[in-house]
């Protein structure tokens, strides 16, 4: 077989597989799970005897389908609830979603602080600052993605960088 022929054979199968291979890569921090991107969880470090923390991330749906946002777990917690923020009466609380956190085709959902966050409930011990702590997310047609809380200073309003 002749270098060209070899050469071109090559082409044409890396032409077939280069789009499945660059479809799955993320960029650090990023995870995917079907059409699902999640971008930057992240947590806040937590004082001593706290029983719950909040996870915070960007979550994009780049299909042609509604995404739901179900659960997850962290290596620190008992469990993990999705919650939004509401200010209701001048007064802010959360609330729970037993339905989960709905991501519309094309959208991108912030949870951040003071609005939809993960609720990290019954923590094992303190989030410590600087720390990393594993994870997952469940989500209603995507399945379970792993996924890793940076976990930045006590009242920080954005991710550690």
């Amino acid at each position: 077989m002749t270098t060209f022929l070899i050469a071109a054979r090559f082409l044409a199968l890396a032409a077939l597989v280069w789009p499945t291979i660059a479809s799955a890569q993320t960029s650090p921090g990023s995870y995917r799970a079907g059409e699902i991107l999640v971008e930057s969880p992240w947590s806040r470090a937590s004082p001593g005897g706290a029983k719950v923390a909040s996870g915070y991330m960007r979550i994009t749906n780049t299909g042609s389908t509604p995404e739901r946002l179900l659960g997850g777990s962290a290596d620190v917690a008992g469990g993990f609830e999705v919650h939004r923020s509401i200010v209701s009466d001048g007064i802010a609380r959360m609330e729970p979603l037993p339905n989960g956190l709905e991501i519309k085709p094309g959208e991108t959902v912030e949870l951040r602080p003071g609005g939809s966050h993960g609720m990290l409930v019954d923590l094992k011990r303190p989030l410590k600052e600087g720390e990393r702590v594993k994870g997952t997310l469940v989500f209603e047609r995507a399945g379970t993605v792993d996924i890793e809380y940076r976990i930045a200073g006590i009242g920080a309003k954005s991710p550690p960088r």
